[in-house]
This record gives structure tokens, C-alpha cells and sequence, in this order.
């Protein structure tokens, strides 16, 4: 859209906060503010057990980590790991997403998770056994998966 103007009144005023500062202030207190930024990195949220969600659909496959009071810690599904089309509700996008979520769940520090399985998809078996392989302990699988009891009531018959 065009060049930034600065005005006079701002031309004096940065100079005059930049010279205000000592040299040897003003490196400490960029140390100060990278190790603050590596700390919040590196100090999320501790978890020692979890709640893992898998909606498996023909589709795609969702997974998302939660600690036991329901608050969602982190989440991905083979579309936002890159694959289209039918190739999202493959066993294998399935595995990736699992070894996402396994790779986040160690840094947080989870040790043991319950699993949640929720569709009839084919990635509800292989993201589970990936997040496993990355050494996080199984508590209990819960299939909440819907069942119908009786459908809905059939169509009329035809009169010909």
C-alpha cells in the first residue's frame, strides 16, 4: 500500500528509548526473554494420564488427546496432515496421525491414556498401535461406536 511514514515525534522517541538502555541491559535482557520463551515452550501443561479420541469414518480419521477432565491437550486428522481424497481414511494416514499425537503426548509428559474409539472406519486399530509404539502404556479401549437397534420404519410397499 505504500511506504511507512514516521513522523518527527516518533523518529525522536526511538532513538532516544534504544540509547536510554545500557549495552550490557539491553543483551541481558534479550537473554532474559529467549529463555523465557524457551521455558513456556518446554513447560506445558503436565499430564501423567490421558484421554485419547479416535473417530474413524470411511472418510478420514480424527484423534484428539485430552486430559481426564475433557480439556482437549492436542488434536490432528489425515487431512491436516496432508493426504486428499480416499487416501485420508487409510490405515496408514491413520498410523501418521498416531505418531503425531504419540510424538505430542511424550512431550507433554502422558504415561498411560484410556482410548475412546468412535466410527467404522479402517484407521481406528493402526492409530492406536502407532501412539503405543511410541511408548505410552494402555489403559482401557471404550468403543462408543452407534449401534442402531431397529432402524427406521421401512417404505410402503409399491402398488403396481
Amino acid at each position: 500500500m505504500g511506504k511507512n511514514r514516521i513522523t518527527e515525534e516518533e523518529a525522536k522517541k526511538a532513538p532516544a528509548k534504544a540509547a536510554s538502555k545500557p549495552a550490557a541491559e539491553g543483551a541481558a535482557a534479550t537473554a532474559t526473554a529467549e529463555k523465557g520463551a524457551a521455558q513456556t515452550a518446554s513447560s506445558k501443561k503436565r499430564v501423567d494420564s490421558a484421554v485419547l479420541y479416535v473417530q474413524s469414518t470411511y472418510n478420514n480419521t480424527k484423534v484428539l488427546l485430552a486430559d481426564t477432565k475433557g480439556n482437549a491437550l492436542c488434536w490432528s486428522s489425515s487431512g491436516s496432515l496432508g493426504f486428499k481424497g480416499a487416501k485420508k481414511g487409510t490405515p496408514f494416514a491413520a498410523a501418521k496421525i498416531g505418531e503425531v499425537i504419540g510424538d505430542k503426548a511424550k512431550t507433554l509428559g502422558v504415561r498411560e491414556i484410556d482410548v475412546v474409539v468412535n466410527g467404522v472406519g479402517s484407521g481406528r486399530e493402526s492409530s492406536i498401535r502407532s501412539i503405543l509404539a511410541r511408548g505410552i502404556a494402555l489403559r482401557s479401549i471404550k468403543d462408543v461406536t452407534p449401534v442402531p437397534h431397529n432402524g427406521p420404519k421401512p417404505k410402503k410397499p409399491r402398488r403396481v
